[in-house]
């Protein structure tokens, strides 16, 4: 039988030279895998990403086999794989949208007409029509989909940072989400579809990659091409700026989106893939609406591509508007904090005390805080006397009072004369796109009264905090924007008493508003600012958006963090933030695994130790050794859980002797064996079924290990192990002792390789190199130096 340097020399030979030993029994030093712990506090509930290319023998052996012409339909594949996610999302989103507009316009159509005879009918249709409504979503969510019930931000941002939490990317979540949405959103809830929209897109671009669904037959072998994590995380970030392009319209704020809020790297080449894509749902969403403008999709359509266009209200702004601006910002900063906590102490009670109670309790809760919202939403409106029409210019293109069941401003509701309308019924009575519309519109003074404003922000805030955590599919952009923009609107009515000679208008500073609030909510900047700009079409305020970002965002960073991280830590989402916490700089990363049992394997195990290892611990990975020429032990590599359960439930590589295989084992695997389906549990340890015979067998672990993780040293400061591990989307990391000599030092120039690969042919005319080949070193103490390495240092 062959040595194990002889059989296996590329990869566990060369990780012999570099390796130090193991520690002690005694602990004296420390080899570990950093996530260890994370991965036993949250086993069961989320895994780990495998970002890091695995280069084992089944890998490189499938790369060995690729034709020449294996890249370029690679390549091909993923900008097809773009077009299709962006065609995807933007029909989804259309479906959506058509359903929910239809929906509602139907609703409050009806209602009108029954009121014109009976209000008390009138209430309990309206009541019974969004309580179907919200009852189909939450009963979908809770009997067909769990995990497409909230906004799906957390958990997509989750992924994208390496954190993979069962269900959130199945076909039946894609399901839920979408007529989850539409029932929740059209049932007149507080909340929106936007953040759903993001988390479908997701769901598209990962089915996508899997090559469809193998549970429901909605598969191709074809497509099944993306294989690896890091190619699924790809086609996620495409779908989720696909979604934020599809919700608002802003194919630029998607990008921004995707950039900033969910993934927590960037590669340029990827920025054309997403550019791609939300430029193909723009393309999409934009015909389908010019069609719908004919009148052939009912009340949807009629928004136009630009949400919420106040292109024709305030065209400038003076300096003396700043201080209001700014006090918007504090405002927003506040109240989005304040939402924050206010929403995670109550989810946090709703997970541990209502939840636990069963399904029914969840769907008694959605139907509960229905009857409330349609309650307030009716009957408030009928307390508040209606008002005078104002005199509107002629070609304003605004109609008082507007005809009963239509969209629009100046909604006659209750009123005992036609030319009067219910200011409170226009925005609390209306879907939340027309209110929204109503809020920011131009040229509409004295519309409000202050009085209504106060009266539907605390309303309608206090329904928002309340109805966000229940088992529907729910979003907070749009929530965030009707809240932002009424305390805007009463902010703007105070300017426009105040500054009587300025060209001041209600609506600009309810849009100012809106954008305080989701800055101080979700803390978004660059992103936000840019899906505002493109929602409103509205270039000249762009200066005072991005002052008011600014300003809510340092508020409310002040009290807490972004609503996604607060749930995310809620869901127990392990995030890593951006950043290290500046304790980590005095922490080196023996501190961080010194509570930890390193759990080794041996090259050659047997197939009951290995039994024993996965059912007496939960880490998801194990250091392999082997015994070195001298004797000593040496770490050879890392080998994953999932994988020691692919090759126990498949028996092929099971022997009868304790040495090393032969190369022939090889050939028995391809790479596409090891892969987990995205959001899936995988295989567990309890779906092994093994006889006495096969329990006393062995296997060779080598060629199925990762030759060449990744390690520092155990005095490196725990905020560069931080950083390595974030931005290289790593899932262990190996913490050794210092090593005993240096093989190289690769620098700039030795990674500048010509297309021929030939590395002899690289330039090494250093200082260092001339030195060493004389014999000295540019200190002269050549005699220290020399010992500590094995070749060339290059420079």
């Amino acid at each position: 039988m062959l040595s194990g340097d002889q059989d296996l020399p590329d990869g566990i030979g060369m990780a012999r030279l570099a390796w130090t030993r193991l520690p002690t029994a005694d602990g004296s030093a420390a080899a570990a895998s950093t996530s260890a712990p994370q991965d036993e506090l949250f086993v069961g509930a989320v895994e780990s990403l495998d970002y890091e290319v695995i280069e084992n023998y089944a890998y490189r052996e499938e790369q060995a086999q690729r034709s020449k012409f294996w890249v370029p339909y690679y390549i091909m594949l993923k900008w097809f794989f773009a077009l299709v996610i962006g065609v995807g999302t933007g029909l989804a989103a259309i479906f959506i949208n058509l359903a929910v507009e239809n929906f509602s316009g139907w609703k409050f159509t009806l209602t009108f007409k029954i009121i014109q005879h009976s209000y008390f009918v009138g209430f309990l249709v309206y009541i019974l029509l969004n309580l179907a409504l919200v009852f189909s979503s939450v009963y979908i969510i809770t009997q067909f989909a769990p995990a497409a019930a909230g906004s799906g931000i957390p958990e997509i941002k989750g992924y994208l940072n390496g954190v993979d939490t069962h269900g959130i990317l199945l076909f039946r979540t894609l399901v839920g989400k979408i007529f989850g949405s539409i029932g929740s959103v059209g049932g007149g809830l507080a909340l929106g579809k936007e953040g759903p929209l993001v988390h479908t897109g997701a769901c598209i671009a990962s089915l996508l990659g899997q090559g469809g669904s193998a549970k429901y037959h909605l598969n191709s072998r074809w497509v099944q091409i993306f294989e690896s994590d890091r190619d699924r995380r790809d086609l996620v970030t495409c779908g989720c700026a696909a979604g934020v392009a599809a919700a608002f319209r802003a194919p630029v704020g998607g990008v921004l989106f995707a950039l900033e809020e969910v993934t927590s790297w960037w590669r340029s080449h990827l920025m054309w893939r997403v550019f791609f894509t939300s430029a193909v749902v723009a393309v999409v969403v934009r015909s389908a609406m010019n069609w719908c403008n004919s009148g052939k999709c009912g009340h949807f359509g009629a928004g136009g591509f630009i949400i919420w266009d106040i292109s024709g209200g305030q065209e400038d702004y003076s300096y003396q508007e700043l201080l209001p601006v700014a006090i918007i910002g504090v405002i927003g900063g506040l109240l989005g904090a304040l939402f924050n906590q206010l929403t995670l102490y109550i989810t946090k009670w709703r997970r541990t005390y209502l939840h636990k109670k069963g399904k029914r309790v969840q769907i008694f809760e959605a139907c509960l805080i229905s009857l409330i919202t349609s309650t307030v939403s009716f009957v408030l409106p009928l307390l508040r006397k209606c008002s005078p029409c104002p005199e509107l210019e002629a070609n304003s293109g605004i109609q008082c009072p507007h005809p009963p069941g239509t969209d629009g401003n100046f909604v006659n509701f209750y009123c005992s004369k036609d030319n009067e309308y219910n200011d409170l019924a226009t925005i609390f009575f209306n879907s939340q796109d027309d209110a929204i519309r109503n809020l920011f519109s131009a040229k509409t003074f004295h519309e409000y009264s202050a009085q209504s404003l106060i009266t539907f922000l605390v309303m309608f805030y206090s329904l928002a905090v309340v109805t966000f955590g229940t088992a529907v599919p729910a979003g907070q952009f749009v929530p965030g924007i009707m809240i932002g923009s009424t305390y805007g609107r009463l902010v703007g009515m105070s300017v426009v008493k105040f500054y009587k000679k300025l060209n001041v208008d209600e609506g600009t500073y309810a849009l100012l508003g809106a954008a305080s609030f989701l800055g101080g909510s979700m803390r978004m900047t660059v992103s936000l600012c840019v899906i505002m700009v493109e929602i409103t079409n509205n270039l000249q305020l762009l200066p005072l958006i991005m002052l008011v970002l600014l300003i809510s965002k340092a508020v409310g960073d002040f009290f807490n963090e972004g609503l996604y991280e607060e749930q995310a830590r809620l869901k127990g989402i392990p995030l890593l933030d951006s950043r290290p916490k500046q304790i980590m700089r005095n922490m080196s990363a023996r501190d961080a695994c010194k509570n930890q049992k390193v759990v080794c394997l041996p090259r050659v195990s047997r197939v009951i130790d290995i039994i024993s290892v996965l059912r007496s611990n939960n880490h998801n990975g194990f250091p392999i050794v082997d015994r070195g020429q001298n004797g000593e032990q040496l770490v050879i590599g890392l080998i994953l859980r999932s994988h020691l359960l692919v090759l126990l439930q498949s028996k092929v590589d099971f022997q009868n002797t304790p040495f090393p295989c032969g190369p022939g084992v090889l050939n028995r695997h391809n790479f596409s064996d090891f892969v987990k389906p995205p959001s899936s549990k995988g295989k567990s340890i309890d779906d092994i079924h093994l006889t006495d015979d096969e329990l006393g067998l062995y296997l060779d672990l080598a060629p199925f290990l990762n030759p060449s993780p990744y390690i520092v040293p155990e005095d490196m400061s725990l905020a560069k192990v931080y950083n390595l591990f974030r931005q290289l989307g790593l899932r262990h990391i190996f913490v050794v002792p210092r090593p005993s000599r240096v093989v190289g030092l690769i620098t700039r120039k030795d990674l500048l390789l010509e297309e021929d690969g030939d590395i002899a042919t690289t330039e090494l005319q250093s200082t260092t190199v001339r030195a060493h080949l004389n014999g000295k070193t540019p200190g002269g103490n050549s005699h220290l130096q020399r010992p500590l390495l094995d070749s060339l240092m290059i420079e």
